[in-house]
């Protein structure tokens, strides 16, 4: 039961540094395609939004396969 829980809280780990990595790199391509092409804000910080969703849609599914995982006992 322990050892189920601590390999919870490591996927829990895993998922939140992946997004945090994720989220980095998304940000980052839009501020140099922003530094690149000013004028081309717009559709750029929109398509960023929504690459931020899909990115964090990810340790949102890892939050649930986990909760189920630990409720399956």
């Amino acid at each position: 039961m322990e050892g189920l829980a601590l390999a919870i809280g490591v996927i829990f780990g895993l998922a939140a540094l992946g997004a945090a990595i994720g989220n980095s790199v998304v940000i980052s391509r839009t501020i140099e395609g922003v530094a690149r092409q000013p004028e081309s804000r717009g559709s750029l910080m929109g398509l960023m939004f929504l690459g931020l969703g899909l990115v964090e849609a990810v340790p949102i599914i890892a939050v649930a396969v986990g909760f189920l995982l630990y409720t399956n006992l």
